[in-house]
């Protein structure tokens, strides 16, 4: 398919009750989006019952690092297998592994049981967006983008209050505990409203793909996460997972080529160019996501001195704009058929909001730094759901699942890299503005164990590394704009009666053509 070439991917009628269905799979995305956070706050109490401190990290590396490398494969059992039928397994495998994490009685435990939690948040993740690009045409996406922007913005402020109310009024083996009874709520609601055409197929499953991209991710998930913490990035073992990640991906780009029914079909990538500039904003869109959600609150609370007991209240700046601005830009989107202006304005808002933020010191009052996060979230609105439309018009329906779980595994990696190539800037510029100190410990408020007057310092190490941080996201959000700039508006498909096109016949016939084949 040529860049311009006009796309003619099968649509489907919108169901009647389809907010109601969208409800339940919103349900689903917003327990995996809330558990991190939830046991990441959680995570000082649950050390000190089961003990084992040095191997807290893998607590949360456990879980991101499955989620990612399972995120793929999800997706494309999904487009073999039901979408429906993928995605209740996947709430059911994270019910299980939330229920074992709570059972736990060791460190080792939690960690295994992470896992199986992550396992299943692999699976909300690509299922999520894949259906809705099942059971919404194009046109009609935009009316729905405040659903899943609210989702967000709930999983970011909510998963920390959340956290802090569990582990002070409860036990900690709550902050598992509560998925429960959500889980299985979701799960009956999408198995009585949520209808999408079931697959009988007989294809080979490409599992020397989904070894080759395990292997790849994880590579690139343990570089990003030790870089500069474990490891010094020019170590022989951040260098040495940077080479398996560069030749495991290399030999999955040629595996896929020559499979009859591949893991990620690299025409999504090919066919239509969108589709990758697409990706390029997503990835940016999760490096500044999670970038500044971890970076503002620590400016905030070691600079401006905000309190640290509600720390998701301080990303409402960022995070309400998010809302308001997705939901108005998506009701443009239905009404008009055009969306490429958001992106680029979204972009032109993150660029400005990130540089502003940059010039920031420590007699920046909040208010101002309130006023400069807005931009940032009005920026996230017009960037982070649009480019997932941009890149569901721009895939045939039948690699929906596939494609629509690389725009998640796209925003998991971007957070992944931005943390950590974040974190290593931060803790350099810290420790070289800390006269004495080696910016061991660098969480909100002053540092423990550094020498007598560093103290006073503190504040203005903390500014000085994270204004490299706003200023390194703003420089990557001025290539998202180039980007947006380069992408072409395909008209969006309305609503109607299915159109069935190759690979896409109704309830009988929507299978692959490896399926057919078989």
């Amino acid at each position: 398919m040529s860049a311009t070439a006009p796309l003619t991917p099968a649509e489907p009628a919108v169901p009647k009750n389809v907010r109601w269905v969208l409800l339940g799979v919103m349900l689903a995305m917003l327990l995996s989006m809330l558990d991190n956070m939830v046991v990441s706050t959680a995570m000082p109490t649950i050390v000190g019952e089961l003990g084992g401190l040095e191997h807290i990290s893998w607590v949360v590396t456990a879980y991101t690092l499955v989620t990612a490398v399972t995120t793929p494969v999800w997706g494309k059992f999904g487009d073999l297998y039901g979408r429906k039928t993928a995605y209740l397994a996947s709430i059911a495998v994270f019910v299980a592994g939330s229920a074992l994490c709570g059972a736990s009685r060791s460190m080792g435990e939690l960690i295994a049981f992470r896992v199986v939690q992550g396992i299943g948040a692999g699976g909300i993740g690509a299922g999520a967006f894949a259906l809705i690009g099942a059971l919404v045409p194009p046109r009609e996406r935009g009316k729905y983008q405040g659903m899943t922007a609210s989702v967000m913005a709930i999983g970011t402020v909510g998963g920390p209050l959340l956290g802090g109310f569990v582990t002070g009024h409860w036990d900690w083996r709550w902050a598992f505990y509560v998925n429960l009874p959500l889980g299985v709520l979701a799960l009956v609601w999408l198995w009585l409203t949520l209808h999408v055409p079931a697959r009988r197929v007989r294809a080979r499953i490409d599992w020397a793909g989904i070894a080759l991209l395990a292997v790849s991710i994880s590579a690139i998930v343990l570089a990003a996460t030790w870089a500069g913490v474990a490891y010094p990035w020019g170590s022989w073992r951040i260098l040495g997972l940077g080479a398996v990640a560069v030749l495991s991906l290399a030999l999955f780009v040629r595996v896929e080529r020559r499979a009859a029914e591949p893991l990620l079909p690299l025409g999504v990538f090919t066919g239509h160019r969108n589709y990758p500039l697409a990706m390029v904003m997503i990835l940016v869109a999760g490096v500044v996501m999670f970038g500044a959600g971890l970076y503002l609150p620590l400016f905030q609370q070691t600079v401006q001195g905000a309190s640290a007991t509600n720390s998701g209240l301080l990303m409402l700046p960022m995070m309400v704009p998010v809302v308001i601005v997705s939901t108005l830009a998506g009701k443009v989107m239905s009404a008009t058929g055009r969306y490429k202006v958001f992106p680029v304005l979204g972009t032109v808002f993150l660029t400005a909001g990130l540089g502003l933020l940059a010039t920031m010191d420590t007699g920046t009052p909040r208010p101002l730094t309130g006023l400069y996060m807005v931009l940032v979230g009005i920026g996230l609105g017009c960037t982070l759901q649009m480019a997932g439309t941009i890149a569901q018009n721009s895939v045939p329906l039948r690699d929906m699942g596939a494609a629509m779980s690389s725009v998640n595994l796209f925003r998991t990696l971007g957070g992944s890299l931005g943390v950590a190539v974040f974190g290593s800037l931060f803790t350099r510029s810290v420790g070289a503005h800390l006269p004495g100190g080696d910016g061991a410990d660098t969480g909100a408020g002053a540092p423990r164990g550094l020498p007598a007057g560093v103290g006073d310092a503190y504040p203005h190490a903390v500014t000085e590394g994270t204004g490299h941080i706003f200023l390194t996201g703003a420089v990557l959000c001025a290539l998202a704009f180039l980007a947006a700039l380069l992408v072409i508006e395909v008209p969006l498909k309305k609503a109607g009666p299915p159109a069935p096109a190759e690979g896409d016949k109704g309830d009988k016939g929507d299978k692959t053509p490896a399926a057919r084949a078989g």
